[in-house]
């Protein structure tokens, strides 16, 4: 392992550490902008631009911090042993430095732009030192502290443009990112981690995760399409015909679900968004939709 890390390049490894791939899930702060047109201003798009800068610093914080704390256990892992602060490809006082760095960097930028935007960025941290220090071993609240950091991103996206974000929207991000989180956790069983690695893997199994994914699947599939029918909705957006958006939907779901039961290859949901075909066609063609059905 030490040859190994010896031949790997220092810019290779602060990417590592950084995880740049990880902050297109802060793209969701972009949410309440995008299904909100009349609120589609210059200043709104760089608030959101510095607002999704912010949540990038603050996820590579977390990640260091995470990192931190699973080093031993990241090293018994098939693939996590290769993390920079594992493998020992960058010095832990480096490391932690940097996230100290990125941390205050990024809320004093989020409290310049608001002081709402600040609190919101302040609890995403706390809710993730809750859950890298203890609660990530908790079953099933691991997940929803996954779910709630994806709902604190939508909820900061909504204060840095000033709309209040719907009640659907909440719920479905919700619902989509504990989908995920649980599909996680089925690969973690898959490749047969213990709890020496994942202490919360004591409270799954296969079955149980199948049918929580099938559960929280049709939650979101049921909610999605009554939001795209919803009168009120259908009214403040302008356009009668938002269920066209469904089909690719449930196709990008199915899709999903077919990676990580036929396939088992849910490992890392970002790395499967961003290389897998079928998802990235129905991921621009539902955004190439809306943007026609809300802004042509």
């Amino acid at each position: 392992m030490l040859f190994y890390a010896a031949r790997r390049s220092l810019p290779v490894e602060w990417l590592r550490l950084l995880r740049p791939h990880h902050w297109v899930k802060n793209s969701f702060l972009a949410a309440p902008l995008f299904f909100a047109p009349s609120a589609v201003t210059p200043r709104s798009i760089g608030a959101v631009i510095l607002g999704v800068i912010c949540f990038s610093a603050l996820a590579s914080a977390v990640y260091i911090l995470n990192d931190y704390f699973d080093r031993d256990s990241d090293r018994k892992h098939p693939t996590k042993c290769a993390r920079p602060l594992a493998a020992g490809t960058i010095a832990t006082p480096v490391a932690l430095v940097i996230m100290v760095a990125l941390l205050c960097g990024a809320l004093v930028l989020a409290i310049n732009l608001s002081a709402a935007f600040g609190t919101v960025c302040g609890v995403y941290v706390l809710v993730n030192l809750l859950y890298s220090l203890w609660l990530k071993h908790v079953a099933i609240i691991d997940v929803l502290l996954i779910s709630l950091g994806f709902v604190l991103r939508i909820k900061g996206g909504a204060v840095l443009v000033g709309v209040e974000p719907s009640v659907w929207i909440i719920i479905m991000t919700g619902l989509l990112a504990a989908f995920l989180a649980f599909a996680k956790r089925r690969d973690d069983l898959v490749i047969e981690l213990d709890s020496n690695q994942r202490g919360s893997l004591n409270g799954y199994n296969k079955a149980f995760l199948d049918t929580s994914m099938a559960v929280l699947l049709g939650a979101l599939l049921v909610g999605y399409l009554i939001w795209t029918t919803d009168q009120q909705v259908m009214a403040r957006l302008g356009t009668d015909q938002l269920f066209l958006t469904a089909p690719f939907v449930v196709a990008g779901l199915l899709r999903y679900l077919q990676l990580v039961l036929v396939e088992e290859r849910s490992g890392s949901p970002t790395l499967l968004v961003l290389t897998d075909r079928f998802l990235i066609v129905t991921l621009v063609g539902w955004i190439a939709t809306f943007a026609v059905l809300l802004y042509a």
